[in-house]
């Protein structure tokens, strides 16, 4: 091996390290509010209101952060397309560990009375606008360094931040649910896991900042003639229906995955099935385990099989995932809970860890930062921002859970019929002078892009 491929060798494995490194930081951040909000801040910042519309004031604080999700994404994709990938990592891993340690912080409603639920909310409209802006730039920047034939693999990485940062947040909390057990907990040991946050930002901030440059930016900052001088305007003028479709394959897996990550799971198995909290919490961590080993499988196994093969493949597993999910949890029984979540987190990686490449691959160069980051922003609200929310509300109106499996499933036949549609676009060039290409040829109607 020469010397200058030693260097992009070692290139490569810096950008996807920082990149999965970095996005689990954020997802720890995003994730740990969300397990929070059910356990926690429904009691201390909006007990006054009462049980059930506290619960559902909580998950709403949840799913409020998503509707500022596409304003970092705006921001973020018009950013990285003019500026770089990089530069716009820096500052949403800053907005976030910053909005994250303010929350351990925070004064409870007994403490500051109204003012405390407000300063909650506005930080998580903080942590919204980071998490938005956060994805697209970082999947760009390991996609975008990868070898053609490993851009599954590669584009996997970031996608394992988001379970490994469910892992460490259900671990960080299981733990101090260990040191600070009941009313402990309550009191201050909810707080301890937020307050590292600031520790965990300093470490991403020095993993991120020697990374290169996404070599498809650099080739486009030096032709500008391949400039979008607006990108936006042009992703929604030329490929609405490809973000449309992009955000309800994302759509289909979030509603789902935030049965967890959400925190509705937690909540619910916890004050309405009487499970242990620390229990219920090791099991969410386990879970998130094999969804972040199914994630990896699942952008490895993509380029050998493709992306629409394995997200067709995804889904059918998500489909029996969700069918056993609420007949094994609600039996209270903590090896059912285990199996339900891990099966479960399983057909999420296999409809997640292609993501990152698919979303790559879908748009031209000049706009791909703009493209992937306002994709999976709408795919986030159509998905994942109010899933707790509506599930809560169901079980609320209903009664039962059955209802929940209805909208779940649901989502899931939604994501494989929009799933089906698509063309394999395994492959095709990335780099700025093959926009024809990249701007082409993206449903089963049109004719296959040219990979050359």
């Amino acid at each position: 091996m020469s010397n200058h491929d030693k260097t992009r060798a070692r290139e490569r494995r810096r950008a996807i390290s920082a990149t999965t490194i970095g996005t689990a930081i954020e997802w720890y951040d995003f994730f740990l509010y969300a397990a929070v909000a059910g356990l926690v801040f429904r009691e201390l910042m909006f007990g006054p209101i009462g049980p059930a519309a506290a619960t559902i004031v909580s998950f709403l604080t949840v799913g409020l952060s998503f509707l500022f999700r596409p304003l970092g994404a705006f921001l973020a994709g018009h950013f990285a397309d003019k500026v770089g990938r990089r530069t716009v990592l820096m500052v949403t891993l800053l907005m976030m560990g910053a909005a994250t340690t303010l929350i351990g912080l925070l004064p409870t409603y007994a403490g500051a009375g109204v003012a405390a639920p407000i300063m909650l909310v506005v930080l998580r409209i903080v942590q919204g606008i980071s998490a938005g802006g956060e994805w697209g730039s970082a999947v760009l920047l390991a996609v975008e360094h990868a070898p053609r034939n490993k851009r599954g693999l590669f584009g996997a990485g970031p996608q394992v931040g988001a379970p490994a940062g469910l892992l460490m947040s259900s671990a960080a909390l299981a733990l101090m649910n260990i040191i600070a057990p009941g009313d402990a907990f309550m009191e201050w040991g909810w707080r301890v896991p937020f307050i590292f946050s600031l520790v965990l930002m300093f470490i991403g901030w020095w993993i991120r900042v020697g990374v290169d440059e996404s070599p498809v930016y650099e080739e486009m900052a030096a032709d500008r003639a391949h400039d979008a001088k607006n990108p936006i305007g042009v992703l929604f003028a030329r490929f609405s229906p490809l973000v449309l479709t992009g955000a309800l394959i994302f759509a289909a897996n979030g509603t789902v995955g935030y049965m967890t990550t959400g925190g509705f799971i937690q909540k619910y198995a916890t004050n309405e099935l009487g499970m242990e909290r620390g229990d219920v919490l090791w099991a969410v961590t386990a879970s998130a385990a094999a969804w972040m080993v199914s994630t990896a499988f699942t952008g490895w196994v993509s380029d050998y099989i493709g992306r629409k093969r394995s997200l067709v493949i995804g889904f059918i597993v998500q489909a029996v995932g969700v069918a056993l999910l609420f007949p094994m949890v609600n039996t209270a029984e903590l090896p059912k809970l285990y199996a339900a979540l891990i099966f479960l987190a399983v057909g999420l990686g296999l409809t997640y860890g292609q993501i990152g490449s698919l979303f790559a691959e879908f748009f031209p160069a000049s706009i791909r930062a703009s493209g992937a980051s306002i994709t999976y922003a709408i795919g986030a609200i159509l998905g994942g921002a109010f899933a707790p929310t509506i599930a809560a509300s169901l079980r609320e109106a209903t009664g039962s859970t059955d209802a929940i499996t209805v909208y779940l499933m649901a989502a899931t036949v939604i994501g494989l019929a929009v799933s089906l549609l698509i063309r394999e676009r395994n492959g095709i060039p990335l780099g700025h002078e093959h926009e024809d290409v990249q701007a082409s040829g993206h449903f089963v109607w049109e004719p296959a892009p040219v990979k050359m």
